[in-house]
């Protein structure tokens, strides 16, 4: 895995996922820039190689343009962007009708607005350099249909759509945007998530899986870095399922 010199977004990067794609990708030569509404100090020290944080808030359009424009001032130029922040450990769960109507506004505030503001941000970079990556982090909650989660499944899903009506908006830039579903990992997301029904709820997901054990934060990574990376150069409007063999599509 080399992307020496590429420059990367990364949304919701202070722990879980996003300090994973921080830690490796910055690791493997690239340019990090993490954001999050918490720190990201450790994050950033992780990535090394000129890493930088900024403080964000997804669901505002500034604070999205002030982390591309900050990206631009340090290093010139924007390669990839990580949609991958999202109201994930704190949902309340419960059946549909059940659901508050607050929870299920800052659900789509953050998983879907956050997502297509991010994408504002940054397309003006990449169509000046000549193209980029955009990776839009989606779930098995969509593709599988997840229950008395209504509220994250609904927002997942609207992200694989996002993902696809975008890929064929931005073909022409030379901008490519796929997403990536992952079953469960093993995060404090959804350590928070799950609560009480942590160890079984991971062993009703390990049995649906054909590969089953617990699917860990590193699984992902190989995959992102194909998509950010010029291997993928001609993939595009793709849902990849990083599941175990859970939804075969």
């Amino acid at each position: 895995m080399n992307l020496a010199g590429k420059v990367v977004l990364i949304t919701g990067a202070a722990r879980g996922l996003g300090f994973e794609y921080a830690r490796s990708l910055g690791q493997a030569g690239a340019h990090i820039v993490a954001g999050d509404v918490s720190d990201c100090g450790a994050a950033v020290a992780a990535a090394g190689n000129e890493a930088f944080g900024v403080t964000l808030d997804v669901s505002d359009i500034a604070s999205c343009d002030s982390m591309a424009e900050r990206a631009m001032e340090r290093f010139g130029r924007i390669d990839a962007l990580i949609n991958n922040a999202a109201l994930y450990g704190s949902l309340r769960g419960g059946r549909f009708n059940q659901i508050a109507e607050t929870d299920w506004d800052a659900a789509m505030a953050v998983n879907v607005k956050g997502i297509w503001n991010g994408c504002k941000a940054v397309v003006p970079a990449m169509r000046q350099s000549g193209g980029g990556s955009i990776v839009n982090i989606a779930s098995l909650a969509a593709t599988y249909g997840m229950p008395f989660a209504l509220h994250y499944t609904t927002s997942k899903a609207a992200v694989i759509g996002l993902t696809r009506g975008l890929a064929r908006e931005l073909g022409r830039d030379n901008i490519r945007v796929n997403a990536v579903a992952p079953s469960a990992v093993m995060t404090e997301g959804t350590v928070e998530f799950l609560g009480d029904k942590y160890d079984r709820g991971l062993a009703v997901i390990r049995g649906n899986q054909s590969i089953q054990r617990t699917l860990e934060p590193a699984d992902l990574v190989g995959t992102i870095a194909w998509l950010i990376g010029d291997g993928s150069r001609f993939v595009t409007g793709q849902t990849i399922a990083v599941d175990g063999g859970t939804v075969m599509l």
